[in-house]
């Protein structure tokens, strides 16, 4: 008899199925016991009246895995409307040791650091499983949409011989008797490749030494690159980012609507034009001295709370970002030349996004490199490619656990990362 999830129970009322899962939790009664079954679809209520089976039952610890065979019974209080009676149970493994906490609970009331030690089995809770649900579909959505504009997902490499960003902390590693370090952005070699596909894209880790302890960093997180060639200026980066967080948000609806409904979430809209302020405007709206450099966490809530207002929108494009504040790669403002073709996206008042307009003349990296009093040589193979001409280009990164985060309400980051790295944890 073919196994059935949970999902597809409404669907073979009266009929006679075989379940597997979990044990979520029991609920044993005096003349009947209640059995509720997870897969990874959803939750199958189980009805047990014969004696036997409940002494069965009685014995198996929540999260031992079983094996269910009975008829699909319709009952308007049972998950999906439906139950299973006159059920026959059977381990799949040994009985299971509970974990530390209740995972049939409507929340998981341990605290995060102990959710994070004992991650195999906390994520196994509908809420947490939920969110990288959502994460998943949003990564779909990320592909989906570039691929359906003619980009080309690329694979570049995670063990670099120099850092992408000067002056930013990075993890050394011993490659075979020479230095080597951990990529903290697919930068360099997804432009390159702009020089072979023009529109190219990545979904994969990478790796900050920075020793951030807060709620929105990570050592390790999943990097979501895109970059195309043939642009005008930044403003063409923003539009192609504009389509895409549409198209993830709308493929996170249509894959993990389930994990959305379980969250209680209503998914914000991407406007048809997501509004933008300059850097200078924005310093002026979040009440922040002119000369300020950067926005702070607090000038970038400022502005989520004012994007909303005056134009309700989640999503607020902050550009021209002084050029003292931008890598050297960036391309400045011809009109502005001390501020840059760049940007950030603020998502419910939270930077999301970095993006920008890049250099693309050997020249202009040659200048950039000597403005900061950087030697070029730890950069020739990626500076030697602007020799053979390269098209104007730009690109973006979203950071995947970020924007999980803030589409979900997650307080920390650590929330919605299955395994996460930082600066205490390595481990599970």
């Amino acid at each position: 008899m073919q196994r059935i999830l949970s999902a597809h129970l409404p669907t073979r009322t009266g009929a006679t199925v075989r379940i597997a899962g979990w044990v979520h939790r029991r609920r044993l009664l005096k003349s009947v016991a209640f059995l509720i079954v997870r897969d990874a679809t959803g939750l199958t209520q189980v009805v047990v009246t014969d004696p036997d089976v409940r002494a069965a039952v009685t014995a198996l610890p929540e999260e031992t895995v079983v094996e269910v065979v009975g008829t699909v019974t319709a009952n308007g209080t049972a998950p999906a409307g439906v139950e299973l009676t006159h059920p026959t149970v059977r381990p799949l493994g040994p009985p299971a040791v509970p974990p530390p906490f209740d995972l049939y609970r409507p929340a998981l009331t341990a605290t995060l650091p102990t959710q994070l030690d004992h991650a195999p089995v906390a994520l196994r809770h509908p809420t947490r499983a939920a969110a990288l649900r959502i994460a998943a579909a949003a990564v779909a959505g990320f592909r989906a949409t570039l691929d359906a504009r003619d980009f080309v997902e690329v694979h570049t490499p995670k063990v670099v011989a120099t850092s992408t960003e000067s002056g930013a902390n990075v993890f050394a590693l011993d490659w075979f008797g020479r230095p080597a370090y951990l990529a903290q952005s697919p930068q360099f070699y997804k432009q390159l490749m702009v020089g072979v596909f023009e529109r190219v894209y990545e979904v994969g880790p990478v790796f900050r030494a920075e020793p951030h302890d807060t709620v929105r960093h990570l050592a390790q997180y999943t990097s979501l690159d895109a970059e195309l060639g043939f642009v005008d200026d930044h403003r063409d980066v923003m539009a192609v980012l504009r389509d895409t967080l549409a198209g993830m948000l709308a493929e996170v609806a249509r894959r993990a609507g389930g994990a959305v409904a379980t969250l209680g979430l209503t998914l914000p809209e991407v406007p048809a034009e997501i509004p933008a302020v300059h850097f200078t405007e924005a310093l002026r709206i979040a009440g922040a001295p002119p000369d300020e450099p950067d926005l702070a966490p607090a000038h970038e809530r400022a502005l989520g709370e004012w994007a909303r207002a005056a134009h309700g929108s989640d999503f607020l494009y902050v550009t021209g970002y002084p050029m003292a504040k931008r890598p050297f790669y960036t391309h400045p403002d011809p009109a502005r030349p001390a501020y840059s073709n760049g940007f950030d996206l603020l998502f419910r008042g939270l930077e999301l996004v970095t993006g920008g307009q890049r250099l693309h003349r050997h020249a202009d990296y040659l200048a950039a490199l000597a403005a900061r009093g950087e030697p070029v040589e730890p950069y020739a193979g990626y500076v030697d490619a602007f020799r053979h001409g390269m098209p104007p280009h730009g690109g973006f990164a979203i950071g995947l656990e970020r924007f999980v985060a803030r589409l979900v309400g997650a307080a920390n980051v650590r929330e919605v990362t299955a395994f996460p790295r930082d600066l205490h944890r390595l481990t599970p």
